[in-house]
């Protein structure tokens, strides 16, 4: 499961980076959730990117599972998304 998820955030990371999300919201809550993803906490999430969202039981279980993959991750592999992270988030300050 670590894998997939990792394989996940890797995607979506890469359609923000590549501007497939080309909608300047999307791409924020891309950037935002992705965010909150690595370095926060789920409930961050809740009350940060996904606040205007009707999030149900599921979906946050979802998101429990998935934030503990990340954070299982080695800490060199979790730097380096965190560094790709930051690269994409510079790019779109310089555009």
């Amino acid at each position: 499961m670590k894998g997939s998820s990792a394989l996940l955030l890797a995607a979506v990371a890469w359609l923000c980076t590549c501007g497939l999300a080309t909608d300047k919201d999307t791409s924020e809550f891309f950037m935002d959730f992705l965010q909150t993803l690595l370095v926060g906490s789920p409930e961050e999430l809740y009350e940060g990117p996904l606040s205007k969202y009707n999030v149900n039981a599921d979906v946050k279980s979802a998101i429990t599972e998935l934030k503990s993959c990340i954070d299982g991750l080695q800490p060199m592999h979790k730097a380096e998304l965190v560094k790709l992270l930051v690269q994409v988030l510079g790019s779109e300050d310089s555009t």
